[in-house]
């Protein structure tokens, strides 16, 4: 393939751009088998070496295929060919852990934080209770297999869960534990589509520009709130189904 040469005559007639030909070389490359899923695949600079291309069409080449969900760009590891994108049905709330389990794959959760923390006036607001009251705050990373899949922003009620932050999350999901001591009685959700905040972007291993699904959730048991969360998925590896 020559980056001399800019464009290709298809079968159409029609001219097709190199970049163009350098995807379609890569979706047949992973159609065949040739690069199964979580394959690595060569980066800008080794395309630009092996393929005979700039780096300026590597780039765009890799761009649309990730935004495509052909593969899965992350950062400081490299572009991986994309296995099916991961569900889950919209209606309820489902436990992260048994999601991955169901699929055949491994749940490693990362706790980055658990700390108390005094509620200002949207907290008190969201949890229902009166501001400078204290708060249990905890972030967690749930990877599906090597992957991470889930950034879990989550803010606790003490009066329902005293024990929460007692916890070992790496053994048992924030969901699985609150659940379990105070049943589900009514859930608010709403789902957006963002763009992450930096400290996101470095606990998912994405891009600034990777469009991004969220989810804000609060649940009540026996008129009380529960808890109010941020579940946070990266668009191109995660998404949500419903059927009726």
């Amino acid at each position: 393939m020559s980056e001399g040469e800019q464009t290709s005559q298809a079968a159409t007639g029609r001219e097709m751009p190199l970049y163009e030909r350098l995807k379609a070389d890569i979706k047949q490359r992973i159609e065949t088998g040739e690069w199964p899923a979580h394959h690595r695949v060569p980066s800008e600079n080794e395309m630009s070496e092996t393929m005979n291309v700039s780096r300026m069409t590597a780039n765009r080449a890799l761009r649309e295929l990730a935004s495509e969900g052909v593969i899965v760009r992350v950062q400081g590891s490299g572009s991986f060919v994309a296995s099916k994108k991961r569900s889950a049905p919209f209606m309820g709330v489902r436990n992260i852990a048994d999601e991955i389990k169901e699929r055949g794959s491994l749940h490693m959760p990362q706790v980055i934080l658990a700390q108390t923390e005094i509620c200002g006036h949207d907290l008190a607001e969201a949890l229902e209770v009166e501001v400078g009251r204290p708060a249990f705050h905890s972030v967690i990373l749930h990877h599906e297999d090597d992957l991470p899949i889930q950034l879990e922003d989550r803010f606790v009620n003490p009066s329902v869960a005293p024990d929460y932050l007692a916890q070992d999350f790496t053994k048992i999901t924030p969901n699985a534990y609150l659940t379990s001591i105070a049943p589900i009685s009514h859930t608010e959700q709403f789902v957006e589509a963002v763009l992450p905040q930096p400290w996101e972007c470095k606990h998912l291993a994405i891009v600034r520009s990777e469009p991004c699904l969220l989810i804000r959730r609060r649940t009540w048991s026996s008129g009380r709130i529960v808890t109010s969360v941020r579940l946070l998925y990266p668009g191109s590896r995660y998404r949500l189904e419903s059927s009726s």
